[in-house]
């Protein structure tokens, strides 16, 4: 089987041109995880990474895990098997619609196997009786908490703060932003990062004291060290996980067209949202740099 590793690329950092960071005086670098794979792009690999190689050590020779009907992580997940010997399956909450919408119709194609889970024991599913049950069924399998929620997860974050890079040597504050959902993603980067750095992580759903709190339960598991200052911020959710509004479609489509970067309205797009508003507003002061973390979650083109 294929050594669970990647290609080793260089993560693009990409600096913003745009009117608006040139009058208020902010540099923006992207760092385009994105970039990284086609299919196991973004913040999934790193999620995910660790919770393979210790399937692999453990000679299971599948993986299941949880997601909606336009899960990224079962996706990539769906990817990761194909690329590294794993079968894969794929808990889908509610009904699997068919026809399969792009994303599923990519899991499938890519090896997955789909079970639908109605939504009161999907709420469940990680409870005792219920793991009891997906044992039972699918025999000698690695369970993937849905997004990647674990503390392996935390750990391979980790790994994203190598790649942020600053520019502007004299740059005050230095700030590092990103979206957060389950806070996996943001407490990795946090504990990767030094003491000099703040992170600010727009808040995709509501409840934002539970995802806090499971951010300081994570980082109290680490090494004790100086980490970077964090905050979760909030109302840029919409009204809930994968809610929408107009002003945040029309800002995705005009940041695009200004900067070349494709944005999804779920993670990337609420973040980069909410940091153009706090650039506009001033809170974010003149000669800060920033560094925003593309969290992928676009599909490539054709699919």
């Amino acid at each position: 089987m294929r050594q669970i590793k990647l290609p080793e690329t260089q993560v693009p950092l990409q600096r913003l041109h745009d009117p608006l960071l040139q009058t208020r005086g902010v540099a923006v670098s992207v760092l385009r995880l994105d970039l990284i794979h086609p299919w196991i792009s973004g913040n999934k690999w790193f999620k995910l990474r660790l919770s393979l190689e210790q399937a692999r050590r453990e000679g299971r020779h599948t993986v299941l895990s949880f997601g909606g009907a336009w899960s990224n992580h079962l996706l990539a997940l769906a990817a990761a098997g194909r690329e590294f010997g794993f079968g894969t399956i794929g808990m889908v909450r509610g009904e699997v619609p068919r026809p399969l919408n792009p994303l599923l119709q990519a899991a499938e194609d890519f090896g997955m196997t789909l079970v639908s889970v109605d939504r009161a024991s999907y709420r469940n599913k990680l409870s005792a009786e219920f793991l009891r049950d997906v044992y039972a069924e699918w025999g000698d399998i690695h369970v993937i908490p849905e997004g990647g929620a674990s503390f392996q997860g935390v750990l391979g974050s980790m790994a994203i703060a190598d790649s942020v890079q600053w520019s502007e040597p004299l740059a005050s504050p230095r700030i590092v932003t990103l979206a957060t959902a389950t806070g996996t993603t943001l407490a990795g980067v946090v504990a990767g990062l030094g003491a000099d750095v703040s992170v600010d992580a727009t808040l995709v759903l509501k409840g934002e004291d539970r995802i806090s709190a499971q951010v300081r339960d994570w980082l109290a598991l680490l090494p004790r060290r100086p980490h970077a200052a964090w905050q979760v911020l909030q109302g840029w959710h919409c009204g809930g996980y994968a809610r929408s509004a107009p002003e945040l479609v029309q800002f995705m489509r005009q940041f695009t067209e200004t900067t070349g970067v494709p944005l999804e309205p779920v993670y990337s797009g609420k973040m980069m949202w909410s940091l153009y508003a706090r650039i506009a507003s001033g809170e974010i002061p003149e000669g800060a740099e920033i560094v925003a973390i593309h969290t992928g979650g676009i599909l490539p083109r054709g699919h």
